[in-house]
């Protein structure tokens, strides 16, 4: 085997994606997974690490002992986003990249600033963590103005000459405890969104997220422009205040016409008018595709009806606040709550749960910590259903549901999916599939 080698660690679209792009520019490729056929095992790969030049560790998968092998030995490790990024830079790419991230609203923000840019005749794609793998978008690339990247802490880790053109971070609440040390290394890895951007570029600073904050104090000034948003500080170049959202001080639209409801959709929308205005996207094209936009599949989708009971698909709620904003919009709801253990504290979510729903069914792995933590905080253990699974807590409610009585069915799980499915949208298909059947 060559020295050229490269490893490929995860067989999932992201390591498919960037193997692909890797072996069309002539790279010989050793592909590790021990869960696909026809892979090498993780076990035999540690003995191709003397002949690897670089190492491409797909973003879902920890730092296993194959990981940290490869480290002692200082092989780089990278991940799709890199290889995506520095294919382009060698093809003379010219247009944009813009790189969403943030606890909750990435894939809200980074579809609608997508389908914008489309509505306004530019030729927009989105990638990263949604959709097909930035690797196989660049191999396809052909006169994209604009790349709209949804990344995550666990893409963000192992990137290295990535440089955004407009990059934010939308905000930072607590998530994925089960892999990082605590929570200033997950909020520190998101920031890496803007310390890897150069003076071209052009940060998005939320001056509403006091985790935010506290971490540009300590980095300030950072080496891109800087444009600030702000729900309240009317100081900010894109604000959202008594109604009407200004960018640079001028009006651009009411916040009571917006179709996309609820306060976390006005602090995304300012995300998305500001990336606009900064592509020079006129306030009339924005004003007419927020007012007239959907709802992004799988964050607060109401999808079905039967007689007096809505559901909503919030599977994409996948943290305590991303299911707080769900909570609030629904009150007296019926809960789906549950999922992979994140290894959360859960004792701010048991205080939401008592009071906005007025039942909770709890699935998956959490179900026994959850009952446990939302009994102390005082809910009544009779509005308590540990159900285990979305198809036994949707049969128990076509069974024990008044359906004259309006309601709302959310299930918004307030963690991750991997105990039960392969990831959030596998569940929230599968919930309106079932809720199809059943009702």
């Amino acid at each position: 085997m060559a020295a050229q080698s490269v490893m490929v660690f995860g067989a999932g679209v992201s390591g498919r994606g960037a193997a692909g792009l890797l072996a069309n520019e002539g790279k010989k490729i050793v592909l590790v997974d021990d869960k696909v056929p026809g892979c090498v095992s993780s076990a035999e790969a540690e003995g191709y690490l003397d002949d690897t030049a670089l190492f491409v560790k797909s973003p879902g998968i920890p730092y296993t002992p194959l990981v940290r092998r490869a480290m002692a030995k200082n092989i780089k490790i990278v991940n799709d986003i890199e290889i995506a990024y520095r294919y382009l830079k060698e093809k003379g790419y010219g247009g944009k990249l813009i790189a969403v991230t943030g606890t909750n609203g990435k894939t809200t923000v980074t579809t609608k600033i997508t389908e914008l840019l489309r509505s306004a005749g530019r030729k927009a794609a989105s990638s990263g963590n949604i959709g097909a793998s930035f690797a196989e978008l660049a191999a396809e690339e052909n006169g994209l103005s604009e790349i709209v990247l949804e990344m995550s802490s666990f893409q963000l880790e192992n990137i290295d000459t990535f440089r955004a053109d407009i990059a934010m971070i939308i905000n930072l609440t607590p998530d994925h405890l089960e892999r990082y040390r605590d929570l200033d290394d997950y909020y520190e890895t998101k920031f890496r969104i803007a310390d890897t951007q150069g003076p071209e570029g052009m940060f998005l600073l939320n001056l509403d997220s006091p985790e935010i904050m506290a971490r540009y104090a300590r980095k300030k000034p950072l080496r891109a422009r800087v444009a600030t948003l702000s729900r309240s500080d009317p100081g900010a170049d894109y604000t959202a205040i008594n109604g009407v959202l200004r960018a640079r001080g001028r009006d651009i639209l009411d916040c009571d016409k917006l179709s996309l409801k609820g306060e976390h959709n006005l602090e995304n929308t300012l995300f998305i008018v500001a990336t606009a205005d900064i592509l020079g996207l006129p306030g009339e094209r924005i004003r007419e595709f927020l007012y007239h936009t959907e709802t992004v599949e799988h964050r607060m989708e109401r999808f079905h009806s039967w007689n007096q009971l809505t559901f909503v698909n919030d599977s994409k709620g996948t943290n305590i606040e991303s299911t707080r904003y769900a909570l609030s919009a629904c009150p007296g709801c019926v809960l789906i709550l549950g999922g992979h253990d994140k290894k959360f504290d859960w004792t701010p979510l048991a205080g939401l749960v008592k009071t906005y729903a007025s039942r909770v069914y709890l699935i998956g792995e959490t179900t026994p910590v959850l009952e446990s933590v939302l009994r102390e905080a005082g809910c009544d253990p009779a509005v308590l259903f540990p159900s285990g699974t979305l198809e036994k807590a949707l049969r128990h409610m076509r069974e024990t549901l008044d359906p004259g009585t309006p309601r709302t069915i959310l299930l918004s799980p307030a963690t991750s999916s991997y105990d039960q499915f392969k990831n959030f949208e596998e569940r929230g298909r599968i919930f309106k599939a079932l809720t199809r059947k059943i009702f």
